[in-house]
């Protein structure tokens, strides 16, 4: 299959990358992450998130963050709204589109969200409904798709089961995510071989998390599959509270640096990328988790 010409990339990292920080960031610095990627020619941000603080308390500020952002022309901002009431309140803060997540393991589901699979599913119904009645779009997520923190492997048949009802319900795109990191090349092939036989594949991303270090690898190999958008994290922020051990999502700038040697377009700016990283990462008090980036700043300085 042909690689892809033209890319976009899923910007998470105010949402998936800042989730799981422990200490208080600010609505500012969060404002200013979001103003600065959309400056460096992201066109999709996934902003926050509208979930219930005793959960996520890093989400708490997702409002004012909406409210503050900079919004150019053609730029998605959007948010996690997995519940009526946190769709409630995205509508309320102006929220274009917004994002449900399933997972494909069992034990995941109960872990992370307190119900079954089926169950969280039937969840989104009135939520994707409610948004399509307002014209938001809806993107779906699939956690756990190769490989569970408790149940080890996940049948790629399973995966596409989900997969497939998500994109029934009327989610316009289906985002597969290794949520702990563990997938390959090998797997990552045979993954969207099966789940693009139930969904279209210009409507499945890819969402990996570099836990082993092979999500550039993976992208590569889903680019070999004919996947043309994936998610990723400025400077490799971000985790997961409910999968032990792993780490951040694959660096934003790593993924362009890849798509830039391959002569893919997707309209991003890597200095500037990497400018952005590199601020919030001290305001965090935390390294870089981007190679690329690290490399881009120490032949600056």
């Amino acid at each position: 299959m042909t690689i892809p010409k033209k890319v976009r990339l899923v910007e998470v990292g105010p949402r998936d990358g800042l989730q799981n920080e422990k200490q208080p960031i600010s609505v500012a610095d969060k404002v200013r992450l979001v103003d600065d990627l959309t400056a460096a020619g992201l066109g999709y941000v996934e902003v926050g998130s509208f979930v219930s603080p005793k959960w996520v308390p890093q989400m708490a500020g997702s409002a004012e963050v909406f409210a503050q952002i900079q919004r150019k022309p053609g730029v998605t901002y959007a948010a996690l709204a997995p519940n009526m009431k946190g769709f409630e309140a995205a509508l309320e803060a102006g929220v274009k589109e917004v994002a449900v997540f399933a997972a494909a393991s069992e034990a995941f589901s109960q872990k992370n969200i307190n119900c079954s699979i089926a169950e969280s599913l039937a969840r989104f119904v009135p939520v994707v409904e409610a948004a399509r009645a307002q014209g938001i779009s809806v993107r779906g997520y699939v956690s756990c798709v190769l490989g569970c923190p408790y149940e080890g492997e996940v049948p790629a048949e399973q995966v596409a089961a989900v997969a497939a009802e998500l994109f029934a319900m009327g989610c316009y795109e289906v985002s597969l995510g290794d949520t702990i990191g563990t997938g390959n090349a090998g797997a990552t092939r045979h993954l969207f071989e099966v789940v693009g036989a139930q969904v279209p594949r210009d409507k499945l991303a890819g969402h990996f998390h570099d836990t082993y270090g092979q999500a550039v690898a993976n992208i590569y190999a889903s680019l070999l599959e004919g996947i043309s958008v994936f998610d990723s994290s400025v400077a490799g922020l971000g985790g997961c509270p409910y999968a032990k051990g792993a780490t951040g999502n694959v660096a934003t700038e790593d993924v362009l640096y890849l798509m830039n040697g391959l002569g893919i377009e997707t309209g991003i700016d890597l200095d500037k990328l990497a400018a952005a990283g590199q601020r919030i990462c001290a305001v965090l008090g935390k390294d870089n988790g981007s190679r690329v980036a690290r490399a881009i700043l120490a032949r600056a300085s």
